[in-house]
């Protein structure tokens, strides 16, 4: 039971600062991001507090952009990590640049805790504020960014252990304050699982839920395990529409490595790709609009569907010989793109696939009409138009 009580105290690193409270009193750059360091003033907290905030690189180059925000809690220390996996996914267009707002601790226990623990294994008497954080940061923290910063309206939340159980505390108190919770290895055998039975208790009562959960755990057991197995079952059973829920269970990681564990897989599964996954397609086209709709939600800008994302669906669908499904995605496609050779040439290849060669030649008649000799596959509409007639001729 000891190792319970030492995992309350884990901690990272502070950043420390002095200032005062619109206006950044520090600013650096690294690595081409800019940083800023804010002192609030907080009246809510009848305290000052440290806020580091990491803008992305585009910021000062793109006048005009708004960016999502990942308020990190338990300080800048943590700023790097999720920083690189972010960065990794954006270069393949798996998530958009962010701002991330790291809050440094002053009583990480008080703060992070929705109940006093009472559990003689742990703290007792620790805990028991995390109302008024979360009030501090509806009425100050959130309210600063969005007024010094370019922001989206799509808000993430992140922790670890103490702060993981934040995180659930958020979902529950103030469910759109925050569109995405991340939790790591979240401590919900504080005070006898009272997290999880207040989580169970939410649950029960929410129909629709539009929000992500991200959670995980180590090499935990005992309590620790049994409260999380519970917590798990509880949000993976769960039917509120619009849940997104994922949880990972690492074997041999202990409690203190479970953030650098789950990073990847937290923000890989939070953002939606720029290519939309042959899972996203229902049998009916509108779900691309539905698609694209969410994902500019999320990336705080307008997201048309490409291109040459509809028609890897497309392409996608007549491999598994779904050639009726493809034909009307291809045809959606052309709706989106009436001057797109690549769009009524797919059209066409799809056509060809089903059987139907009247129908595939006009569409690459349709095709040549528009394309040029600059086109980098000319000779291809040209092979495959002669190819096609030829056919028609035997018929």
């Amino acid at each position: 039971m000891r190792l319970l009580t030492a995992l309350c105290f884990i901690s990272f690193s502070i950043f420390s600062s002095q200032s005062a409270l619109a206006q950044p009193n520090t600013k650096q750059q690294t690595a081409d991001y800019s940083v800023h360091t804010h002192t609030i003033k907080s009246a809510v907290l009848n305290e000052e507090r440290t806020v580091v905030v990491q803008l992305p690189k585009s910021y000062q180059t793109n006048p005009n952009k708004v960016y999502p925000v990942i308020y990190r809690l338990d300080g800048a220390g943590n700023i790097p990590l999720a920083s690189a996996v972010i960065e990794r996914l954006q270069n393949d267009n798996r998530a958009p640049e962010v701002i991330i707002v790291a809050i440094e601790n002053t009583n990480r226990l008080r703060d992070m805790y929705p109940t006093v623990n009472k559990e003689p294994q742990g703290p007792v008497g620790e805990g028991g504020g995390a109302a008024k954080f979360l009030a501090f940061f509806e009425q100050e923290l959130i309210p600063l960014v969005n007024k010094n910063y370019r922001t989206h309206d799509y808000n993430v939340i992140a922790g670890a252990s103490a702060g993981g159980v934040f995180s659930l505390y958020a979902l529950q108190a103030k469910p759109e304050l925050f569109q995405a919770h991340i939790a790591y290895s979240p401590a919900v055998w504080w005070n006898y699982g009272a997290s999880v039975k207040s989580t169970k208790s939410f649950l029960a009562k929410s129909k629709d839920l539009n929000n992500y959960v991200y959670i995980n755990i180590g090499e935990e057991a005992g309590i620790m395990r049994e409260r999380y197995d519970e917590l798990q079952q509880s949000l993976q059973s769960h039917k509120a529409r619009g849940l997104r829920f994922y949880n990972d269970a690492f074997d041999g990681i202990s409690h203190g490595l479970t953030t650098a564990a789950g990073v990847f897989n937290a923000y890989y599964n939070l953002f939606l790709p720029k290519q939309m996954p042959i899972s996203a397609l229902t049998d009916d086209v509108a779900s691309i609009d539905i698609y694209y709709k969410t994902l500019s939600q999320q990336w705080g800008e307008q997201i048309s569907p490409p291109d040459r994302a509809v028609r890897s669906l497309g392409y996608n669908l007549t491999g598994s010989k779904q050639f009726t499904r493809a034909i009307e995605v291809f045809k959606y496609n052309i709706k989106n793109y009436p001057q797109s050779v690549d769009a009524l040439s797919a059209l066409s290849y799809g056509y060809e696939m089903q059987g139907d060669t009247r129908q595939a030649l006009a569409q690459m008649e349709s095709a040549l009409a528009i394309a040029d000799d600059s086109y980098p596959y000319i000779n291809y509409l040209k092979e495959t138009k002669a190819r096609l007639q030829a056919e028609l001729s035997k018929s």
